[in-house]
């Protein structure tokens, strides 16, 4: 327990080096970066939504560099095939006796930070072939099972403009990932200092912060993190009440909202408060935690239908009605 409380003040010193690197390179998005580190440290994957050109593949490399992990950005094209993921049996020949064998050539799927840059523009196979990967943490070519080297983070990129020429992503598929993070224009001061640093010969170096091994012990320790019953109850009733379907659905659910989220929403509003708190050095998850975390682990849970459509309602929006409706408990608001 001491040793524990020991590494979470460590890591909220960490947390700050880390963000302090980073904006070696990056201007701003600290929020972006706190939500990489939660999913980081919760085992589970991200979605990042993006117009080109605000630096979502130089964020993920940096990030990559300053925990010092292995990382490898994938291209994803309507030509991509699953084998050019996870990798694929060579025949290969012994110089010695001649005899040929199936040798299995690993894909770049086996890396600890996987970039799946604009995901939605390869068809739905080669889509899937992602899915025990980021399940699972393996891949399996000609009936053999390859471990993924821990720990393994999948980012993936979607553009919101072009849609011509994609295939959206599933819904089985959305829920895969833990986070939907939107990233947004910079501020004019921000993008001064961008315009700044993208344009001298100068190059920042960048320091490793956490390793491998650390981060490991660290998503054992989120798992670890004591959370009241009264914090899992908001976490589920939130989750509850975006199902139309639930009798303890409001009204402008039932009115605005396909499909509400699914039992995994409720697991990873957990994770994500757990790991929000030992990143800010705290031992216990709290209501305002999962509150800040459930913007990003609900937006792609939340399906909308034709009603909120016409009426200019977003999933967002609907996030929102969600929390005035359901108040803190009075525990977490003492």
């Amino acid at each position: 327990m001491k040793n524990d409380l020991k590494i979470i003040e460590e890591l909220k010193d960490a947390r700050e080096l880390i963000i302090k690197e980073i904006e070696k390179v990056i201007v701003g998005q600290k929020k972006i970066i706190d939500e990489f580190l939660i999913a980081l440290f919760s085992r589970g994957h991200c979605l990042l939504i993006g117009v080109p050109g605000l630096a979502k593949t130089l964020l993920v490399q940096t990030i990559a560099r300053t925990l010092g992990l292995d990382y490898k950005r994938i291209q994803f094209t309507p030509d991509l095939m699953p084998s050019d993921i996870t990798g694929t049996d060579i025949i290969q020949e012994d110089p010695d006796t001649g005899q040929r064998t199936f040798k299995f050539l690993h894909g770049p799927i086996f890396a600890n930070i996987i970039l799946a840059d604009e995901i939605n523009r390869t068809p739905p196979r080669t889509q899937s072939a992602l899915l025990e990967a980021m399940q699972e943490s393996s891949v399996t070519a000609s009936g053999k099972t390859y471990k993924l080297p821990p720990p393994f983070f999948v980012l993936a990129t979607q553009n919101p403009i072009e849609q011509e020429g994609t295939y959206p992503l599933p819904e089985a598929q959305l829920d895969r990932f833990m986070l939907n993070i939107l990233i947004d224009y910079p501020e004019e001061n921000e993008e001064i200092k961008i315009a700044q640093i993208n344009t001298s010969a100068y190059e920042a170096p960048i320091k490793t912060v956490l390793t491998g091994e650390q981060i490991m012990h660290l998503q054992e320790l989120t798992r670890k993190i004591p959370i009241a019953p009264y914090v899992v109850n908001y976490a589920v009733s939130i989750v509850r009440a975006s199902r139309p379907s639930s009798k303890d659905a409001p009204d402008f659910i039932r009115k605005w909202v396909s499909w509400g989220a699914s039992p995994r929403a409720s697991q990873y509003l957990i994770l994500a408060g757990k790991a929000r708190a030992i990143m800010h050095g705290r031992y216990n998850a709290s209501c305002e935690d999962i509150k800040a975390a459930a913007p990003s682990v609900l937006r792609h849970r939340i399906i909308t239908n034709f009603n909120a459509e016409a009426d200019g309602i977003t999933s967002m929006n609907i996030i929102e009605r969600l929390f005035e409706t359901i108040p803190l408990p009075q525990s977490d608001t003492k």
